[in-house]
């Protein structure tokens, strides 16, 4: 593509040709225009949005070659290798190569002969590497990512702070940040460390359509993620996040033993291990992932097709980003959360002992109440969601748990002020555990070490069970009536917030518990997999198709989603095209690909016609 360097005015034949698209989605024309003419841009767009196209056409359209600036050289393999399946010359520079291929590759840079070249921050800022580049004609810098560069935002790398060193040692080249979350104060703070305050700025719409949000408190997590997969998922590729190392590695074993291929990902892993999976995960079908928040940036594998979260995250930017993995195809996608009340614990905690200055925690505070409210939310999730990054929805969505299944409330004043009172006069130095215990008037040698069978609370919860008494604990440690204290051992302590419901001022409305029944439903109670949108009698050219896709793949060593993913399959299945001519006008096929693997397809679409 090097010798065939084009004109902004090129950049829809780019699209067409090489990339198979008919045309622009959303703001992706100006940002390349702006990119083509040399302007910089900050982008925000959602994962699945179409980001990468925002920097690979300027980059083929403008002279040189363009630096794509990636946090993680475990996925630069899988970039570099679908933009090779579009006969494009692409390359990385990181620490996997050994010296020969690095200098080839080097060479190769100078000699003007690759289009888009990709290389980590620190890589980038070696002295060596800046001096090489110095010495060749760069199209642009992309750094993807960018709200790694955000001490405010949820995954922030010290190194991108360092490139801000390219507004100063390459004026004129263009750059383009690129990132899926960030609220406004990170914006300013990617702008500001940057300097690309300057630059033309783009907030495309958050919103995943495809994407069914659905938050629970199951009294078996387990149990309920089993069901939901049992009923939605069976035989999809999806990622189950875990706080913990030692709840990844547990849940991992216990789904495999469930008859599921899954994989554990943490930072405990070597790193060989950890590449290992992360490969098995991109180039294989129906693996599921079990990982803490260290898997998962940059992925580009398009059909995930659920992300569950086992615990509650830290923010509502990391439950975004995490939640975005799925469904990058814009095809039907789950994002399942449980949690309960020792998450809430356990991130207070957690937080509250970090070597954090008192103004970070102030704002992880404040992030993890935020991601509470959405949690504990009785109206639509998705118009929260937005709300919190300035976008708007204006009617509800239709397609979140609230929305499909509108949850029931009760007055909890009296329950409230029961529980809320037995914390006082047991001291405010007990877990929630233990209270429910004496609310209960539970007859255990500890309640009568302390002499509290003799309280007036003792005994006076007994209308609600264990956990029903626990959802209501979480419920009010969310809504900020309770504090959980910071000495590592959980004990609940009232705020000034309990004091209109203590002395009757204030009532209280709390969504009802509803309890998972744990059962799994067999074979002939499962719905089908998200790809119900196929007919059923096409059914059989869709497993041909991804048969087809999956041999090909398998010669070519690459991810079967670099050949086609599976929008593009469902768009052959939709047009059935009987010759090239029809097959070019599928979606995702483009010349390149058309030659590669347009007859193979033809052929099987013929013999299921």
């Amino acid at each position: 593509m090097q010798t065939q360097k084009m004109t902004s005015t090129a950049a829809l034949e780019i699209l067409q040709t090489i990339y198979g698209f008919d045309e622009f989605r959303g703001q992706q024309q100006a940002i390349v225009d702006t990119v083509i003419a040399g302007g910089d841009a900050l982008v925000l767009m959602p994962t699945g949005g179409g980001k990468s196209l925002c920097y690979q056409i300027p980059a083929l359209a403008r002279p040189g070659t363009g630096i794509i600036i990636s946090p993680l050289i475990a996925l630069m393999q899988d970039q570099v290798d679908a933009l090779k399946a579009l006969d494009l010359n692409a390359a990385f520079i990181n620490s996997s190569m050994d010296a020969q291929s690095v200098a080839q590759t080097e060479n190769a840079l100078l000699a003007g002969e690759i289009d888009m070249l990709y290389v980590a921050p620190e890589r980038l800022l070696m002295p060596q590497m800046l001096s090489l580049i110095d010495r060749c004609q760069i199209a642009l810098f992309a750094i993807d990512e960018a709200h790694c560069v955000s001490q405010w935002g949820h995954d922030f790398r010290r190194e991108y702070l360092g490139l801000s060193i390219l507004s100063e040692r390459y004026p004129d080249v263009p750059r383009i940040a690129l990132t899926a979350t960030a609220d406004e104060r990170s914006r300013q703070e990617i702008a500001g460390n940057l300097q690309l305050t300057e630059a033309a700025s783009f907030v495309s719409s958050f919103d995943r359509p495809n994407i069914r949000y659905a938050i629970g408190e199951p009294d078996n997590a387990r149990e309920a993620m089993l069901q939901f997969l049992d009923t939605h998922h069976e035989g999809d590729a999806g990622i189950v996040y875990c706080l913990s190392r030692k709840k990844v590695e547990q849940t991992a074993e216990w789904l495999n033993k469930q008859g599921r291929t899954a994989l554990a990902y943490h930072a405990g892993l070597s790193a060989e291990e950890r590449q290992h999976n992360q490969t098995r995960f991109l180039r294989e079908d129906g693996l599921i992932v079990v990982a803490t928040i260290a898997f998962g940036m940059g992925i580009d594998k398009p059909d995930v097709r659920f992300v569950v979260h086992l615990n509650l995250p830290k923010s509502v930017e990391a439950y975004y980003q995490e939640t975005g993995r799925a469904g990058r195809d814009g095809l039907p996608s789950n994002a399942w959360m449980a949690y309960g009340l020792q998450d809430v614990i356990n991130l207070r905690s957690m937080m509250a002992q970090s070597d954090a200055d008192e103004q970070h925690k102030r704002l992880e505070n404040h992030k993890l109440e935020t991601m509470l409210g959405l949690a504990e939310l009785t109206t639509c999730r998705r118009q929260a969601l937005l709300s919190y990054f300035g976008d708007t929805l204006e009617e509800p969505c239709g397609n979140c748990d609230n929305c499909l299944h509108p949850p029931h409330t009760w007055d909890a004043t009296e329950s409230a002020r029961k529980a809320l009172s037995c914390v006082y006069r047991t001291g405010q130095r007990f877990g929630v555990s233990y209270v429910v215990d004496v609310l209960l008037g539970k007859d255990s040698e500890r309640i009568q070490r302390f002499g509290h069978e003799r309280l007036s609370t003792y005994g006076i919860g007994k209308e609600h069970s264990a956990l029903e008494w626990r959802n209501l604990f979480r419920q009010l440690i969310a809504r900020g009536l309770l504090a959980v204290d910071v000495d590592g051992h959980g004990s609940v302590m009232l705020t000034e917030a309990a004091r209109p419901v203590l002395k009757g001022i204030e009532t209280l409305h709390l969504r009802e518990l509803t309890v998972a029944t744990g059962k799994r439903q067999g074979s002939a109670g499962r719905r089908k997999r998200a790809m119900a949108e196929i007919a059923e009698h096409d059914q059989p050219l869709w497993n041909a198709l991804r048969g087809l896709r999956k041999q090909l793949s398998d010669v070519a060593g690459v991810p079967a989603y670099i050949v086609f993913n599976d929008s593009t399959l469902a768009d052959m299945i939709a047009i059935k095209p009987r010759d090239r001519t029809e097959m070019a006008s599928v979606s995702g096929v483009g010349q390149h690909k058309l030659e590669q693997y347009g007859d193979e397809f033809l052929e099987v679409i013929r013999e299921h016609a």
